[in-house]
């Protein structure tokens, strides 16, 4: 499974799509962003994807980290969301309308 990485020019849609996509296919999706600009479009972007997941039924969750990414020979702290499953509709608890 591939990150998403996210810069601050990124369109929030596209990414929101990548991101439910990856999650689809693998129940599970991390999301990398440096910097402040893409930090902002990938929270967009993640909230965006949330509402295509429940339309399908999922329930997401967002775990933030930190993570140092290598680029041209220097590290850089990067924030990286995993997007985990809470809960699908077909998971829900049934109620019980049965008296006792």
């Amino acid at each position: 499974m591939e990150v998403i990485k996210v810069s601050g020019s990124s369109r929030t849609s596209a990414v929101a799509g990548a991101i439910a996509g990856v999650f689809r296919e693998f129940q599970r999706a991390e999301v990398q962003a440096i910097g402040a600009g893409a930090v902002n479009q990938a929270v967009k972007a993640l909230i965006l994807a949330r509402s295509y997941l429940a339309e399908d039924g999922y329930q997401i969750a967002f775990v933030p980290t930190f993570t140092d990414v290598q680029i041209e020979d220097k590290v850089r702290t990067a924030i990286k969301f995993i997007v985990v499953l809470c809960q699908h509709e077909e998971d829900e608890p049934k109620e019980d309308n049965a008296e006792s």
